[in-house]
């Protein structure tokens, strides 16, 4: 089975998030898609807003009505030593590779802005080596954006980058021991911040948010005002 994994803060989850996984869900035939809410993340200045129970429990809403898609705890605090440290990738790829049949292939969901500081995660050289990626493109960036992206180790040189400038980042690209794959068509430009101004202002979030997860929102009082928001949510 393929199997995918789709890890981020999710604070809160929303539709960009969903739109990703049903888009290389349908094309490299994922039987399962984890989405996995960090405690932690380890690139981000601030810790998230709200704890990670309720962002949690946002994930089992949005991903209750397919079938394919398993909310995980993966990266969820288990002590207190634990939930204060970050959750970094490439443990969390281990731990699912462990688990897995020899048969099943493991896919990184990411999208590409993200995907451009990847060699500066932790022990990215194992991480590209130990599944392959999923990148979600868009428009403006190029291949060589891309190629150029890897570590230093694995970075084709510049001669060999030069030809891909002109190239847009689509198709795969495979190159010493990481496998790469640009995925078209997640036009998607929802952001957890745009969703947050959302709630604080009063506005619709349908164009957002699973109803439920709207729904679970409005209930808790999650998001009303930046810093009373996050205060809450620490002591729920």
């Amino acid at each position: 089975m393929n199997i995918g994994i789709l890890g981020g803060t999710f604070d809160p989850i929303h539709r960009g998030h969903t739109a990703l996984a049903l888009a290389a869900g349908e094309k490299f035939d994922l039987g399962k898609v984890f989405f996995i809410p960090a405690n932690v993340p380890p690139h981000k200045q601030k810790r998230p807003l709200t704890s990670y129970a309720h962002r949690y429990a946002m994930t089992v809403l949005a991903t209750a009505n397919n079938k394919k898609f398993l909310p995980s705890l993966a990266e969820a605090p288990d002590d207190e030593q634990r939930s204060a440290q970050p959750n970094y990738s490439i443990d969390t790829v281990r731990r699912f590779n462990q688990q897995l049949k020899k048969a099943d292939k493991l896919f990184f969901l990411i999208g590409i802005d993200a995907f451009l500081d990847i060699a500066k995660w932790r022990e990215p050289e194992a991480l590209l080596r130990e599944c392959e990626f999923i990148v979600a493109s868009r428009p403006g960036y190029s291949l060589a954006d891309v190629a150029n992206s890897l570590p230093q180790s694995m970075r084709p040189a510049v001669a060999v980058t030069k030809p891909f400038q002109k190239q847009p980042a689509r198709g795969d690209l495979v190159l010493n021991g990481a496998a790469v794959h640009l995925l078209e068509g997640v036009h998607s430009d929802v952001s957890a911040t745009q969703v947050r101004e959302a709630v604080a202002a009063g506005k619709s979030l349908g164009r957002y948010l699973d109803p439920a997860v709207a729904e679970y929102i409005k209930k808790i009082g999650l998001y009303k005002s930046g810093r009373s928001s996050a205060v809450a949510s620490y002591q729920a």
